[in-house]
């Protein structure tokens, strides 16, 4: 069994030397990351690397569980502790005794059970429901979201202190657009790995289909991958794959920045995708941080800002569209960097129908970056309608 994540980009590599250096220990890890990121891949590798290898591995999807009875699947009940309770129970915790419990999607735990999980995570001890025995269990905790739980915290959705307890070894994967130099291992590998199970024979992929694969965004990330090669091959057995066959199986409607806005953030081109998520850094005016090296004072940057390229005319002269962010002269000319900054973030989340994640890319922030400009501007989505719709 694979007993790392798959993968040849720089993020990877660092990821299973992470791996490799904290699975001997029982720290509890938090894996954060996109949906389809490979979060439960991360997991497995960590626990078949452990010292609990030979024990369970139990998996726990926390969002998918009703809250009302949660807290019976985690922690297990006793007779008679509730109506249906007609017999005694283990929790998943039980369980998972001398081996592992992946708590995925933690971010969805009710606020009221993670008072009881945080005694567990400290002490491995908790109660049943319904129960007044102590039970002791040895587990290694490894949990995993992608939601920004510094924003649920902030928001009072996530408790502080087991926010800190469990943040203590963070990995955090990449989407697959930022390592696009897996892709073309990761479509080798899913389809050798299905021809294998369902015995087809895969006849190959053409150059111009594999590097269309490779440029493509892959928003639903390795399971979105997974899932296409499957798909293709199904569909088009016994031959070599096109651009053409590849193209009718992937959604191409994506929306491409406005071509200035890349200027305003001291970039040439689209905004890139490689912004370092572990290098958090709230206070950092990352609007202007480029522009800000450029050897000019207050009054020259806005002058720039002023003379983009906005509400472009085409050859008719008339406004396209393709760019329609736009602070008056007049306006500009009394705002500081800070009322520039805001302007611009409320354009960008209006753009983007409010898309956090969307918004954090063009900028080359974390998502929790973006959520703590929106607090500190105090920008909601009734105030900032109709500004540049």
């Amino acid at each position: 069994m694979q007993k790392l994540l798959l993968g040849n980009s720089v993020q990877i590599v660092e990821i299973n030397e992470t791996i490799k250096q904290v699975a001997p220990t029982d720290v509890s890890v938090l894996i954060t990351g996109e949906s389809g990121s490979g979060k439960e891949v991360v997991a497995k590798s960590i626990h078949l690397q452990s010292k609990r290898s030979d024990n369970p591995l139990i998996t726990v999807n926390c969002g998918a569980i009703p809250e009302g009875i949660i807290e019976s699947e985690l922690f297990g009940h006793q007779k008679g502790a509730f109506t249906g309770a007609i017999d005694e129970r283990k929790g998943y915790f039980e369980m998972a005794d001398k081996g592992t419990i992946f708590l995925d999607e933690i971010g969805e735990m009710p606020l009221s059970t993670q008072v009881k999980f945080l005694r567990v995570l400290e002490t491995g001890e908790f109660m049943r429901v319904g129960g007044n025995k102590t039970i002791s269990v040895d587990v290694r905790i490894v949990a995993a979201t992608n939601k920004d739980l510094a924003y649920e915290m902030m928001n009072n959705q996530f408790r502080d202190d087991l926010y800190y307890r469990l943040r203590s070894i963070n990995i955090f994967i990449p989407p697959l657009r930022e390592r696009r130099s897996d892709i073309k291992l990761l479509f080798y590998h899913f389809t050798e790995l299905y021809c294998r199970e369902n015995n087809i024979e895969f006849k190959g992929i053409d150059d111009d289909a594999l590097d269309y694969l490779i440029n493509f965004s892959w928003p639903g990330n390795a399971r979105e991958l997974k899932n296409f090669c499957e798909s293709i091959i199904v569909i088009n057995p016994d031959k070599i794959l096109t651009i053409t066959d590849v193209k009718k199986h992937l959604q191409t409607d994506q929306k491409e920045m406005p071509s200035s806005l890349p200027i305003l953030f001291g970039k040439s081109g689209n905004s890139g995708n490689n912004y370092n998520k572990n290098n958090e850094s709230p206070e950092k005016d990352f609007l202007f941080r480029a522009l800000l090296e450029i050897k000019s004072d207050i009054l020259d940057l806005k002058d720039q800002i002023t003379d983009l390229s906005i509400n472009k005319e085409n050859k008719n002269g008339k406004d396209t569209g393709e760019n329609d962010f736009k602070i008056p002269g007049d306006k500009l000319i009394n705002m500081n960097m800070n009322d520039i900054e805001r302007e611009v973030l409320v354009y960008l989340l209006n753009k983007n129908y409010w898309n956090v994640e969307k918004t954090a890319e063009i900028l080359d922030q974390t998502p929790r970056n973006v959520y703590t400009k929106i607090k500190k501007y105090n920008i909601s989505k009734e105030q900032s309608r109709g500004n540049y719709s």
